[in-house]
């Protein structure tokens, strides 16, 4: 698993930060899902400091009690229940604690948190955390609150998110908000609403900030960040409003990955997560004008049939989604990619199956990201079409899937090998207190022993002898 990309269904991640000594209250804020849910928690958790809040990891000594939850698959929403049940216990020995959801969780369920379930006092949405401050007086008075409204507008541009935990080294930096691709299978466009851009301008300072501040890496963020396109705020569909004046200075995602880029030379710049239909060759040749852009694009695919892309509403075909990763590998030869995929859709046949199969080998990606398919309440897939594969038939597809992206992730792994990278040391290896971990420019991780005077932060060249399936294993050039 790499580091970057957060599994939707694993635990979820407290975090804490430096506290204010004038603060008196304790917030235990905890994470699921993807980076967009990690990076929003840095938002709340800024907001709450100036409402007298510092983060606790201690759950026990808490006043208030934070679920930043994910409903993108059904395992995801079971986990968050279980927690929430936990918490009801802990609310009969402290009548005063407070505990509510946030997130896609929240705008997907509204009311049934409050009214039916009684877990929490509290269901914020996505959109709608700068009314916290207000929502927690409510509470206060006995009384429920929920605000789920989703915005055209909210962006948080003004709001300095503070850093939660991390290595001080890499952070995420959010660019874009929602979703309008209506992919069929999918909750986010109903979760997190329309599809807006931020200021650049607040993107470039954001990053110089994080840059003087000592990081060294970033991740620019959104639910599709190549779609990215400022033209003074708003929504993107209300683009084609705009006034000449708009349309003629407006900024695209191959523009501001080039002004980020130009502005923080020597900052590691990734993004995440890209969306085929709306990646361009442009983007690419930005990515290779600029060194400190890593080669690397984690670029979704889901299925290798047209058939099963056309059910799933992707908007690309297999033919366009293979002219994009070849293109891209004639820009850059070096350059890696990583996948979604999702096996078991409704009406899949074998034959979709072994397509995907077939995609997979062409493309050979670096490693992916692979589930069966699972319905989510609400989506079109739900409301009009049939679950019909079989549950024994999706683990034995999503089983080869696995295995066949085992195979290619040794073999891409084995291509780094004997060969010097540039890796950014991010941490202490799990594995060995005496080993540095970091990735190089295409996101794959390294293991190498550590030296005299290396330190987190530094990039420094490795050069690499060895592999496993998922690890370089190296050693630093002097």
């Amino acid at each position: 698993m790499q580091e970057k990309y957060i599994d939707e269904t694993k635990q979820g991640e407290a975090f804490a930060i430096a506290e204010k000594p004038e603060n008196s209250k304790k917030l235990f804020l905890e994470s699921y899902g993807c980076q967009m849910n990690f990076s929003d928690s840095e938002i709340v958790a800024s907001i709450l400091n100036e409402q007298g809040y510092n983060t606790t990891l201690n759950v026990e000594e808490a006043d208030l009690i934070l679920l930043n939850t994910c409903s993108i698959r059904e395992k995801a929403e079971q986990t968050v229940r279980m927690r929430l049940s936990q918490f009801k216990n802990q609310k009969k020995s402290n009548p005063n604690l407070t505990v509510g959801v946030l997130g896609c969780m929240a705008e997907r369920l509204k009311t049934k948190f409050l009214e039916e379930e009684h877990l929490v006092d509290l269901v914020v949405g996505p959109d709608a955390y700068r009314d916290l401050p207000n929502l927690l007086a409510q509470t206060e008075d006995g009384r429920d609150a929920i605000n789920v409204i989703l915005s055209k507008e909210e962006t948080y541009a003004d709001i300095n998110p503070v850093r939660l935990g991390g290595n001080g080294v890499t952070a995420f930096v959010t660019i874009t908000r929602g979703c309008d691709n209506m992919c069929t299978f999918c909750v986010v466009p109903f979760t997190r609403g329309r599809e807006r851009s931020r200021d650049p301008h607040s993107i470039i300072e954001e990053c110089k900030d994080l840059w003087e501040n000592g990081y060294k890496e970033i991740t620019l963020l959104g639910q599709n960040v190549d779609s990215y396109l400022w033209f003074g705020g708003g929504a993107k569909k209300d683009f084609k409003n705009a006034s000449d004046l708009q349309k003629l200075t407006a900024v695209n995602f191959a523009q501001l990955l080039d002004m980020v880029a130009t502005s923080v030379p020597e900052m590691r710049i990734r993004f995440s997560t890209s969306n085929p239909h709306d990646m361009t060759t442009d983007v690419f040749e930005v990515m290779a004008k600029h060194d400190n852009i890593c080669k690397y694009i984690h670029l979704p695919v889901q299925s290798g049939s047209d058939r099963i892309l056309e059910k799933m509403n992707r908007q690309h075909t297999r033919e366009e989604y293979l002219n994009l990763i070849n293109k891209a590998k004639e820009i850059m030869p070096e350059i890696a990619f990583s996948q979604d995929m999702i096996v078991g859709f409704c009406g899949e046949t074998e034959e979709d199956h072994q397509m995907t199969l077939s995609l997979m080998r062409e493309v050979e990606y670096d490693y992916g990201y692979m589930f069966a398919y699972s319905e989510r309440p609400g989506t079109p897939a739900h409301k009009k079409m049939e679950d019909d594969v079989p549950a024994d038939i999706k683990q034995r597809r999503l089983t080869q899937v696995i295995a066949l992206q085992g195979e290619l992730s040794r073999k891409r792994m084995e291509s780094y090998v004997g060969r010097n990278h540039e890796i950014l040391i991010e941490g202490t290896s799990k594995k060995n207190e005496n080993q540095w971990k970091g990735r190089n420019s295409q996101n794959a991780v390294c293991v190498f022993d550590k030296e005299e005077g290396q330190k987190l932060g530094d990039i420094v060249t490795v050069f690499v002898h060895g592999n496993t399936q998922g690890t370089l294993l190296g050693k630093t050039v002097n």
